[in-house]
């Protein structure tokens, strides 16, 4: 009999610039740009990110997701060259492939180091968790092409630190390190280089200690109230609350924690 990750497996097979490896033991998946030394990201690669984060969103091998780039640096950005060549109507879904680990419902990590440029950077603001080396440099270059971040970029960082800062960013190319990025709230954690891996397998693992079921609901709660008002995002997270109470999950979460014992969740 095949095995019932053939199809997912089959998918994942022949990418364009990048890999993933899957280490069922952490129940965990990486995604690694691999167009060293900079991972430019390539116009047909956009598309395969996004089946890639689809594909594994369904895997029942993975609780976690993690985004890395190959050597010094995460990405430069994208081929410049591509943007000429590709269709309106293909540059037109460029924000809707990167936002894919946005709607992926599992928890996405990505490790940022060295450059993280343009669609790089963009990618990595779709992300639940930015996990920064001391040696990143973010930026949204475009305008030095004539152009705008055109995948979301300008979008996601206004909603994280506002529109002077945004601003201050896009419309100067500005590069900021790691250390602001942290500051300024847009990375969750800044690492000395050395200790980036280190600092992702421990979020991976703490991460997998939780329910599944309630990571799920965090993530689509904390993304649908982004822009809502306080009474509406009270309103639904009382319901997603409601909704978890009937949960295996939950039950089991309250009789471990009677019991002094670590719970066992099973994502139900």
């Amino acid at each position: 009999m095949p095995s019932p990750y053939t199809f997912a497996d089959a998918r994942l097979a022949k990418l364009d610039g990048f890999k993933v490896e899957i280490d069922e033991a952490h129940e965990r998946a990486d995604i690694i740009l691999g167009r060293p030394p900079y991972n430019v990201v390539a116009m047909p690669q956009r598309d395969q990110l996004r089946l890639t984060f689809e594909t594994l969103d369904e895997d029942p091998r993975v609780r976690t997701i993690v985004v890395r780039g190959e050597g010094e640096h995460f990405s430069s950005g994208g081929n410049i060259g591509g943007f000429m060549e590709a269709s309106p109507e293909h540059v037109s879904k460029l924000a809707w492939n990167i936002a894919a680990p946005a709607r992926c419902a599992k928890p996405v990590i990505v490790a940022n180091r060295g450059y993280c440029f343009g669609v790089g950077f963009e990618l990595s603001l779709a992300c639940d968790f930015r996990i920064a080396s001391e040696t990143t440099q973010y930026a949204l270059p475009e305008q030095k092409l004539g152009q705008i971040p055109g995948s979301g970029g300008s979008a996601r960082l206004q909603k994280m630190v506002g529109i002077t800062r945004t601003k201050d960013i896009v419309m100067r190319s500005k590069r900021i390190s790691a250390k602001q990025a942290f500051d300024w709230g847009i990375a969750t954690e800044c690492v000395p280089d050395a200790e980036l891996e280190k600092a992702t397998d421990k979020l991976v693992d703490e991460l997998r200690t939780f329910s599944p079921l309630a990571q799920r609901t965090a993530k689509k709660l904390l993304n649908d109230t982004e822009d809502s008002t306080l009474a509406i995002a009270i309103e639904l997270e009382g319901h997603c609350y409601s909704r978890l109470r009937q949960s295996e999950d939950f039950k089991e979460g309250v009789e471990a924690f009677n019991d002094k014992r670590p719970p066992k969740f099973a994502g139900r």
